[in-house]
């Protein structure tokens, strides 16, 4: 008999404690299990489990690698199984601390709990009146005092973006602040996801429902993200711009921080004219822009490498594909309130080579100034 997990995240620590309440209230024989994060400066990160009566038991466990969120890995796996092992628990509702990503810690009950648990959910905690705060908020989290370690480099902005859109389910708190433009953008940044009330049963229901991790990091990889569609609703605009030609990277580096601030949200795949072979992912939120080496193009790749390749990446690219470039392309998707939809068409068109620089071909591409090297090739 396996144990099913719920994993509840966000950093709307007020929001999401409520979700978990209603769930521990609405699901007779469940317990909640939750690491206080906020102690690592001390060594330590603190564990409480409890149920709808109130606190059952709590703990401290050791920081691993100085990291808080290792931590919570080794202890959460062991716990889970604890419960799962005593037969009388009905669900566990994993309430993760306020900066913890769900993806990770997703990963961890999966791939260590086979057997015995079953990950049956993923749910962020979200106020609708809070979504495009915490969505512009560009202080790193060590400046808001939610680092999960020493070395954590995530913005408030980022963190909060990713939060949203991995979880399939969003459990809607309060809102009696939010408006239509605060409803349409939570709508448009993540349509798939399916919003349910707090207060309603339906969210008993779906903590139940089931959960797929390596779906859900498929639909999260820039080369076979499930990006969000054109829409324009109560002064919210989605604009979607897709490209077959290459960027110049000079130019594209110059337009980068006019880029990163034009929208609240941005997000997609991208090519560059002087690696003509290498997927970049570009992620954007709060003013902060992360781009990063996505691994080859599968245009690039020799035909045998392509059994190696999972298989929703390979339709994916079948699905998109161009008879000269492949794969190759420019997806790149911004979200936001008052978006000038037209000056940022202007100024990415403005990016890609010129008709003169297409014609000089892939050899003459690939002399142009290596504008990205400092970005994607750090020195250590």
């Amino acid at each position: 008999m396996t144990l099913p997990v719920v994993i509840v995240g966000g950093l709307h620590s007020d929001a999401r404690k409520e979700v978990v309440d209603r769930l521990l209230h609405a699901v007779p024989g469940s317990v909640a299990l939750h690491h206080d994060l906020s102690t690592a400066a001390q060594g330590t990160v603190r564990g409480v489990v409890r149920d709808a009566s109130g606190e059952l038991s709590r703990g401290t466990a050791p920081l691993v690698n100085d990291c808080a969120c290792c931590a919570l890995r080794e202890d959460l796996v062991p716990e889970l199984e604890r419960l799962a092992d005593s037969g009388l628990i009905r669900l566990a509702v994993v309430e993760l601390w306020d900066s913890v990503e769900p993806k990770a810690m997703a990963e961890v009950v999966s791939a260590h709990g086979a057997g015995v648990l079953d990950l049956t959910a993923v749910v962020t905690a979200v106020d609708p009146a809070l979504v495009l705060p915490y969505l512009v908020n560009g202080d790193d989290l060590a400046e808001a005092g939610l680092a999960a370690a020493a070395t954590d480099r995530r913005t408030v902005g980022d963190t909060w973006a990713r939060q949203l859109e991995y979880a399939p389910v969003l459990a809607l708190v309060g809102g009696e602040e939010a408006d239509d433009e605060d409803r349409a953008l939570l709508t448009q940044l993540h349509p798939t996801a399916r919003q349910v009330p707090a207060s309603s049963g339906e969210l008993a229901r779906l903590a139940f429902a089931g959960f797929d991790v390596e779906t859900a990091a498929a639909a999260q990889h820039p080369a076979c993200a499930l990006l969000p569609q054109e829409a324009d609703e109560a002064g919210v605009t989605t604009f979607v711009w897709h490209r077959r030609r290459p960027f110049h990277p000079e130019r594209l580096y110059e337009a980068l921080e006019d880029l990163c601030c034009a929208a609240a949200r941005s997000r997609g795949r991208f090519w560059l004219a002087d690696r003509p072979d290498t997927l970049l992912a570009w992620d954007a939120a709060g003013g902060a822009l992360c781009v990063e080496n996505a691994g080859p193009w599968l245009a690039s790749l020799p035909d045998a490498a392509w059994e190696l390749i999972p298989p929703m990446r390979r339709a994916a690219a079948s699905l998109d594909w161009h008879p000269e470039h492949g794969d190759c392309c420019q997806h790149l998707v911004f979200t936001s309130p008052g978006l000038d939809r037209h000056g940022l068409e202007q100024l990415l068109e403005s990016c890609l080579l010129t008709d003169a620089e297409y014609a000089a071909g892939p050899e003459a591409w690939r002399r142009l100034p290596a504008a990205f090297d400092p970005l994607l090739d750090p020195v250590s």
